[in-house]
Order: structure tokens, then sequence, then C-alpha cells
């Protein structure tokens, strides 16, 4: 091995050392928080994302332009990121996301915007987004500025993940251009392209095998179709709604809700509608959409997959 070998190999392990074992703390400063207004964390979230890199865009920029109107329910990553992406950022959307690659992500200075299920008493459970700014290992919890919460929000680790599975750990880095290759590199290639999809698989295969649940077949069939296997998507899909229903997750469901998964899923997850539309079962899709509808009139999203099936 030459010397020049031998110094690229030293960069390396060095890489991987640092990767592996972030610093115990961290807080990045100099992020702007927001209040929500109703049905508003999307925009604001990624709108505190961007403040980070010196952004001074609030929600009454944001929201008219990835909304149609304040009933609007759902602002989704596959909106979200090519919003940012037209304000001049780079962007990296993942799915199968760890605790360790959150922490090194932060420790390297870059707040990360995920979506977790979140439950209040009065509202019960909903998709919602959070952008992480910091994490202690002593206290066991990451620090999150919150749209409806506040900016020092305190998530334990283990509570947070519980919460970040039902949307399959999704998460989101905004950067500016500059700073692309950098990004890359510390998500390393196991949280890129194909390779995160099958990762995703196969935390969703060994977390099934052990606990059986609606978050856990969810994610299962997410990772099946998009790795092109729709009829198995399918089968994960209708065992997520065999399940029994988590209490603790859904407390306001109504008596008319049906299956296992939380009751407001296809509100923000629309996977299985894809799925069963690939493997031709559209009468199931004219059947979900419609119970959503009921519901929540106008759901835009709900009502294209509705069209779709027609």
């Amino acid at each position: 091995m030459t010397a020049a070998d031998r110094t690229a190999a030293l960069l390396l392990a060095c890489s991987a050392c640092a990767l592996a074992a972030p610093p115990t703390a961290t807080q990045l400063p100099g992020i702007r928080h927001e209040y929500q207004r109703l049905n508003n964390c999307g925009p604001v979230t990624i709108g505190m994302a961007m403040s980070y890199w010196g952004s001074t865009q609030t929600q009454a920029q944001i929201a008219p332009r990835l909304k149609d109107d304040a009933l609007d329910k759902n602002v989704n990553f596959s909106e979200l990121r090519p919003y940012a992406e037209a304000q001049g950022y780079f962007v990296h959307q993942g799915v199968g996301g760890t605790l360790p690659l959150l922490k090194s992500l932060i420790a390297s200075g870059y707040p990360v915007m995920v979506e977790t299920w979140f439950v209040t008493a009065s509202d019960g459970g909903m998709g919602h987004y959070r952008l992480l700014s910091g994490y202690d290992d002593s206290a066991g919890a990451f620090r999150a500025y919150d749209s409806y919460l506040g900016p020092k929000l305190s998530l334990k680790y283990a509570e947070f993940d519980r919460l970040w599975r039902g949307y399959n750990r999704s998460y989101m880095v905004v950067a500016p251009p500059k700073r692309a290759s950098q990004l890359r590199a510390r998500l390393g290639k196991t949280h890129q392209g194909q390779a995160m999809w099958r990762g995703a698989l196969k935390t969703a295969q060994a977390e099934v095998s052990a606990r059986p649940d609606a978050f856990g077949y969810l994610n299962l069939g997410a990772a099946k179709l998009h790795l092109g296997d729709a009829r198995g998507a399918a089968r994960a899909f209708d065992a997520a709604r065999r399940v029994r229903p988590d209490a603790s997750l859904d407390p306001t469901r109504p008596a008319s809700a049906v299956g296992g998964w939380p009751w407001r899923t296809l509100w923000y997850r629309f996977e299985p509608l894809e799925a069963y539309l690939r493997v031709g079962r559209k009468a199931e899709v004219q059947r979900l959409t419609a119970a959503v509808l009921r519901d929540t009139p106008g759901h835009k999203e709900l009502l294209k997959w509705q069209r779709r099936s027609q």
C-alpha cells in the first residue's frame, strides 16, 4: 500500500468514525420559530427549516403557494420538496431513517424536518411535522421546533421513534446547493435511492415479525410498493387493516371507522390506494376514498385518487 493509499484509508476510517460517533449533545442556533395557523404545520415547518439558512419567508408567503385553501389538511413532502428547491435549496427526502442518522445530520449542521404521528386528547391522532434542531444523549431526547407546541420541545428517543414509525421514519433535509456533496456523503449510500427502500423493507419485516401492528404493515407495504412488488404491498396493507386498533394512537376514533389502522391514515398516506389500483382493486379504492371524503369533504388528494379509480 502506498503512502497515498494509507492516507486515503485513514481519512475514510476517520469519516466512518465521525458518522458512527457524533457528540453526545448539540443544538443548532439561528432557527426562527413560528406558530401555525389552521392546517399549516407543513408550510410553517419548511419555513423554519429554510430560516436556518437565512430565509425570511413565513407561512403568509408559503402557505398560499402550497395549499388550495385554508381547509387543505395535508401538504406532503412531495409538495414541500419542490417548493424548497424552487427557492434555490438542495433537498434530500428520505424514509427508513434511524436515530443515529438524525443525530449525525444535526451534529453536522443540518436541521432535520420529520413527519410523525401526533396525538392530542381533544383531536386524536393525526400527521404532524417537526424540525429537529438538537439532541442530548444524557436526557435521551431530541430538541425540536414545533409549530403547535413551541420552539423548545423535548422528544424522548423511544416515544419519538414510536410516533415517527407512523410515517416510515420519513425525513427531509434542506441545504444550500454548495453543501449538497457534503450532505450526500453524510447520508451514505444506504440512505439514498433503492438502497434506502431496501433498508426500510428490512426494518419493517423485522418489526412486523416481532410485533405485528398497523404502522409496521403500512411501512412494509410502502417499501414493497416502491421496490416494485404491488401485490405484496396490497397484502401488507390488507394486514394493516386487520390488526386491532391502538387506542393510544387513535383516542377519538369514531364508531364508524373500520380496519385496524388509525382512522386518519389515508388523510396522509396514499400508498394503499396506489397499491390497490395497481393490482386492479378499483372498487376498494372507491370505497376507501368515499369513507374519507365523508369525514373531510374536499380533501384534494383523496378526490384525485377517487377520480383515478373510476
